[in-house]
């Protein structure tokens, strides 16, 4: 166990006072003084900086930015801010907080939330009268910057560009949404601004080059903590072995079913985070189960929260855990970015989430208004029953980096055209978006998508096709596929088309808000997938095989004893077959084979020669050649 220990709130001081009617709005909200990272942040972007604030969880990050863009709009009613968000929940989360600190500031119809689930009648109304807009990088890309004409106002007096939880635009998702932000920038300096990016992030090791290589611009760093914290004890459960011999132990779901269930009993509010979106759904069904033989009058008190479900079916969950209404949800990280959730007593985090920095913002979740509990549940992998012998060097692990590529060749064949689009590119636009820019546009001038016009020295665009359109910045694109209740056509959930012959191949077993389903049928091209209710005592598991084909070798680095490759690969994925896997025990049928077609797409891989003699010389250790070579995977991806 290891006991964090509280912490006293510093404060600081403005370099000069806020408006009176700013104040008394502050203090109506219940902020009376300002902890020293929130002063530093203001008195930075007053002096014209762009900033990221990289504080700990509940640490009040959102005073950085509100602060500075109503004091902004107090003095220039024509001032426009644009706030980012990585998904739509929180974006109308922070609407809902903003509302009312901004209530005697702003009327109402001068900001909102506009994305796929915003009415065409208050999308027409944002366009004309948003100061401050609250959207995510989808709807910036696909229905603000084509149609930029439409918000030349807005546009013409932005002043701030806010981006919450800058650590989620990592690995390809922040390079596209780097891509896109230079394509803001290009359109902000046609209409005549030059908005100051306010940025807030979890702790990562690199915040300050992270949010340069997103936005452009390099910014000033706020990373000195000066709000509170209450005490916390982090605690390690490790499942007991069942077989001493084979080092098995106990099913990790079972174990955290049952500290699950144990919580809401003794009523501890509480997130159980998981890594798949089956395991919460199997935790959740675990815990029901157990409630159900001793207080079955919990049971509409705890619900499962993840991606995949409907808008309204999430809102739902979020509303009744604000309130206090559940007392235990099993979810995935869909629950670790900051949705107020209300005060929380605990947190349990099934298996190691991947990086330090999702650890601790899963932990962050609970103790925002007092003692918390914190549980990491080891599972049965190398790297879970390392920490679970070294818990010295988990806590005292430093954060990682965050990483994008803003030069990828393939973010920038797709993002280019959408630029060339919504204004001519010129020479000068290399400057912003780096070394691929040349390349990139030799090669979209052969396929005859971009044409260079000499007599202007730019290129315009002369596809056919709206190019946003086919640029999917989550995944590979493909149409999503849709589950459907086999009794009355119900829609249940939608699933993005890749993960769909994992998760719903035929026979699979799905679990939908503590309700149990057999997949029927799937068809990924029609977009369907077809569950009838079932009662069995498993899940299943899929097997897929892979194949990674090198298509061309685009740069190398010669080491002492290896080459190290980066390039472009076709990879083509299979799910070939399933198992049945018992619940609690854990224990597996024979596999069930299955006959469904590969995907393949093409993309950018890094690889690296493995020397034969070192094969020889790790098989004549008896090591497993193939394990280490997954582990080395995995070291070079963290």
């Amino acid at each position: 166990m290891e006991r964090i220990p509280a912490r006293r709130a510093r404060y600081g001081k403005l370099q000069a006072g806020l408006p009176e009617t700013l104040v008394a709005a502050l203090k109506a909200a219940g902020t009376h003084r300002l902890y020293s990272h929130q002063a530093e942040a203001i008195n930075a972007v007053r002096e014209g900086a762009h900033i990221v604030i990289a504080t700990g969880t509940a640490s009040g990050k959102t005073l950085c930015y509100n602060i500075p863009v109503l004091e902004a709009f107090l003095t220039d009613p024509r001032a426009r801010a644009l706030y980012l968000f990585p998904t739509k929940a929180l974006a109308r989360d922070q609407l809902r907080g903003l509302a009312s600190l901004t209530r005697p500031l702003i009327p109402r119809p001068r900001m909102g939330a506009y994305d796929g689930d915003t009415p065409p009648k208050t999308r027409a109304r944002l366009r004309a009268e948003a100061a401050i807009l609250l959207t995510n990088p989808d709807m910036l890309h696909m229905g603000i910057l084509p149609s930029h004409e439409q918000w030349a106002t807005f546009l013409r007096h932005l002043r701030f560009v806010v981006l919450d939880e800058a650590h989620i635009y990592r690995g390809v998702f922040g390079s596209h949404v780097a891509a896109i932000l230079r394509r803001l920038n290009r359109l902000c300096e046609h209409y005549g601004s030059q908005p100051q990016y306010i940025a807030c992030s979890a702790t990562i090791a690199n915040p300050g080059e992270h949010v340069a290589r997103l936005t452009g611009h390099s910014p000033v760093v706020i990373d000195r903590d000066g709000s509170p914290r209450a005490p916390k004890l982090f605690a390690l459960w490790n499942p007991p072995l069942v077989d001493a011999e084979k080092q098995r132990r106990r099913s990790p779901y079972g174990e955290a079913a049952a500290l699950f269930a144990d919580m809401v009993r003794a009523g501890v509010r509480n997130i159980t985070f998981t890594r798949a979106r089956v395991v919460a759904e199997l935790i959740l069904n675990y815990a029901r189960a157990s409630l159900k033989r001793t207080d079955p009058h919990l049971l509409p008190r705890i619900a499962a929260y993840r991606a995949g479900y409907l808008a309204e079916q999430r809102r739902e969950v979020e509303r009744a855990l604000f309130e206090g209404t559940l007392l235990g949800v099993t979810a995935t990280s869909a629950l670790e970015v900051g949705v107020d959730v209300g005060g929380l007593d605990a947190t349990i985090s099934v298996g190691y989430p991947g990086t330090i920095a999702s650890l601790w913002q899963q932990a962050g979740r609970a103790g925002r208004r007092g003692a918390s509990l914190a549980f990491l549940v080891g599972r049965d992998t190398p790297l879970d029953q390392y920490f679970m012998r070294h818990p010295r060097d988990l806590f005292r692990r430093p954060h990682e980096h965050a990483l994008i590529d803003p030069d990828n060749r393939y973010v920038l064949l797709q993002h280019l055209p959408c630029a060339a689009l919504e204004h001519p590119l010129t020479p000068r636009d290399e400057a912003r978006f780096g070394r691929g820019f040349v390349p990139a546009m030799i090669e979209l001038e052969e396929e005859g998508i971009v044409v260079y016009r000499p007599e202007a020295d730019h290129w315009v665009y002369m596809g056919r096709s709206h190019p946003a359109r086919q640029v999917n910045i989550r995944s590979v694109g493909r149409k999503p596929v849709v589950l459907l209740d086999e009794r009355n056509n119900r829609q249940l959930e939608v699933m993005d088309a890749s993960a769909a012959p994992l998760r719903v191949h035929p026979g699979a077993i799905y679990m939908h808000r503590g309700e149990t389903y057999r997949v029927k049928s799937l068809d990924v091209a029609a977009g369907e997938a077809r569950l009838v209710p079932t009662n069995v005592e498993y899940y299943t598991q899929p097997r897929e095989i892979g194949h990674v084909q090198i298509r061309q070798s685009l740069r190398k680095q010669v080491f002492k004893r290896t080459t190290v490759f980066w390039g472009t690969v076709r990879v083509t994925r299979q799910v070939v077959a399933y198992r049945q896997v018992r619940h609690m025990t854990e224990s597996r049928s024979r596999e069930i084979a299955l006959d469904l077609p590969p995907h393949s797409y093409q993309t950018m891989a890094l690889w690296w020669d493995v020397p034969r003699a070192w094969q020889q010389a790790i098989r004549r250790r008896g090591w497993n050649f193939a394990g280490g070579l997954h582990a080395a995977q995995h070291a070079v991806m963290g």
